[in-house]
Parts: structure tokens; C-alpha cells; sequence
């Protein structure tokens, strides 16, 4: 096996378990085992849960107000021992490209940023558990595993050429192509934030009824306070502190976003469907219709059945394969040169 085969399997491999981290984090975050480790990296200071009754004494007297859960803790630590697998897969991705950073064909700067990424992605993940959920590290914490993903995948089409089938005759609409994706993927990075922003702040279900919220087309609002993205350190944010307004604001611009994401990727999705920019691009086009669908289609079924942990993780889910849909877009259209 060559180096580049070697490269574009471990970048797939990568890219699959980027997604499992993905979804691994949103559902320890949703079934509120956040904090099921006070610590980090380990868990009451061990490698694994601690499971002797002797062990757990020791751990209760070390945090007193975090005593031993064992089912919230062991969700914690799979989802940090699929994280650190990860990022042993990245460092491994970013040490290849250094050795082979004379071949033309090798990505170079994508992996060595990734390798970066992961760093800082990591940092994240110790302060989410240290400042106790904070709101804002909860949410870059998000953005920081969605963007390893997107990259990850990027490298991984680049490189096992996945769907070049598809870029022949798309030329002639390219620059028009190249807006719409790029526009289309940006709406989309905004509407995660606003996901992540609205789970970190447990203001999933204040509103319960849809289409309307509080019963009202327009609840009351207070963009300040829901907007607020410093509160401190110190206090103990899990369960969340805004107030009831607040997170109904939350919640509503996350609908409203929710709808300009539906109505722009419809229309895109539709574009692309009836061969606006070319035949190749159908199943793009489909792919995208399907998945926005199915991601709006979780979203109402979580307001209407109360936030289940199956369909709020797969919420999730699919909101990571909306953004790769996106990725793989703008990868077809716009021609990568070596990065």
C-alpha cells in the first residue's frame, strides 16, 4: 500500500469516527451526563470509573457534590476514549503529510491545522468539564468537533477522489455554483451554532408547541440576555441559568433559523434536482432535499414528543450529515488545489 492510499483510508476511517465523537458528545450532553466526570482527563482520577466500593468512597470525599454515577461517568469516558483514538488518527494524518509534503497530490496544510484543531478541540473539551458547562465552551466545544469533521471529510474527497464522477459539466455554471454552496454551507455552520447554543442553554423545550411557541407566531423576547455569551466562572451551569424569556428568545431564533435554512437549501436542493447546474449533480441535489427533510422532521418531532434522547441525538445526527452534504457541495464546486 502505497503512501497516499495509505493516507486517503486512514483520512475515511477519521472521518467516520469524527461523526461517532460527534454524536457520542451530543448524547452525553442530552441524557445531562456532562459533568458524570468532574474531572479530566480522567474520571475521579482514574483512567476508567471507579468501581471498587473503596474507589468510590475516595472519589466522593475527593468531590462531594459530584458523587460517583457510574452510568453518567462510563457515558463520559467512552465518548473521551473515542475522542482520544481520534485525535491519535489526526496527529497520524498530519505526521504522513509532513513526510510526503513534496508530492504535488499530498494535502499539507489541511492535516498540520487539523493536528492543531485537535489540540485546542481537547482544551475545549477539559474546560467544558472544569467551568462546569459553561454555555459558550459548550458550544465551541460543538463547533470545534463539526469543524474536525468537515475538514476531515474535505481531506478524504480529495483524496480517494470520492464523486469526481459528478464534477464533469458543471463548469459552465461554476462561479453562480460556487456562491449558492458557499452561501448555503455558511447558513448552515449558523444554524448549528444556534443549535448548539440552544442545547447548552437547555432551552430545547420552552417552546412545546409548534408551528407556534408559547402559543404565540411571536413570544415574548429578550435578545439581550439570550445573547449574552459571558456569565462568569464559577457558578454550576448545568440545567441552565437564563431565564424562562431568555430561553424561549433562544429557542425561537433557533427556529427561525431553522426556516431560512429549510427555504434556502429547498430551493438549492431543487435547483440542483432539476439540473441547474448540470445532470451530474441529481443526486447532490437529492441527497440534500432527503437529508433537510429528514433533519426539519426531527426537529419538529423533538418539540412535539418532548425532546426523546433517540431523536435529539439523531437530531444531531443528521444536522452533522446536513453540514457534510454542504461540504461535499462546495468541494465539487470549487476545483481544491493542494492545501
Amino acid at each position: 500500500m502505497n503512501k497516499q492510499t495509505l493516507f486517503a483510508r486512514l483520512g475515511l476511517i477519521a472521518t467516520v469516527l469524527a461523526l461517532c465523537v460527534v454524536v457520542l458528545g451530543a448524547y452525553v450532553r442530552l441524557s445531562h451526563a456532562g459533568l458524570g466526570c468532574p474531572d479530566w482527563p480522567g474520571c475521579y482520577g482514574h483512567l476508567g470509573v471507579p468501581k471498587t466500593e473503596q474507589a468510590v468512597q475516595m472519589a466522593n470525599a475527593l468531590y462531594p457534590d459530584r458523587p460517583v454515577e457510574a452510568h453518567k461517568a462510563w457515558k463520559e469516558m467512552v465518548h473521551r476514549y473515542f475522542a482520544g483514538i481520534l485525535g491519535l488518527l489526526v496527529f497520524t494524518l498530519a505526521f504522513i503529510a509532513w513526510r510526503n509534503r513534496h508530492d504535488p497530490q499530498q494535502s499539507f496544510k489541511l492535516p498540520l491545522f487539523l493536528s492543531v484543531l485537535i489540540i485546542f478541540q481537547a482544551l475545549l473539551g477539559m474546560w467544558t468539564v472544569t467551568i462546569k458547562l459553561k454555555p459558550v465552551i459548550v458550544m465551541l466545544h460543538l463547533m470545534g468537533g463539526m469543524a474536525t469533521l468537515s475538514l476531515l471529510w474535505w481531506i478524504t474527497l480529495r483524496h480517494m477522489k470520492l464523486f469526481a464522477r459528478l464534477r464533469p459539466g458543471i463548469q459552465i455554471q461554476a462561479s453562480r455554483l460556487k456562491k449558492l454552496a458557499l452561501i448555503g454551507l455558511l447558513i448552515v455552520v449558523v444554524q448549528v451554532m444556534l443549535g448548539g447554543w440552544t442545547s447548552a442553554n437547555y432551552a430545547a423545550l420552552h417552546c412545546t408547541d409548534f408551528p407556534t411557541c408559547q402559543g404565540q407566531w411571536w413570544p415574548q423576547t429578550d435578545f439581550g440576555e439570550a445573547f449574552t455569551f459571558w456569565h462568569g466562572i464559577g457558578p454550576d451551569y448545568e440545567g441552565g441559568v437564563m431565564s424562562n424569556t431568555a430561553r424561549v428568545t433562544v429557542h425561537f431564533t433557533h427556529r427561525l433559523g431553522a426556516l431560512v435554512t429549510f427555504l434556502y437549501l429547498g430551493a438549492l436542493g431543487l435547483m440542483l434536482l432539476l439540473g441547474r447546474f448540470g445532470k451530474n449533480l441529481q443526486p447532490v441535489g437529492l441527497t440534500l432535499l432527503a437529508v433537510l427533510l429528514l433533519q426539519v422532521s426531527l426537529g419538529i418531532a423533538n418539540v412535539l414528543l418532548s425532546l426523546p434522547l433517540g431523536v435529539a441525538v439523531a437530531h444531531n445526527g443528521v444536522g452533522a450529515l446536513l453540514l457534510l452534504t454542504l461540504v461535499t457541495l462546495n468541494h465539487l464546486a470549487f476545483e481544491p488545489r493542494r492545501t
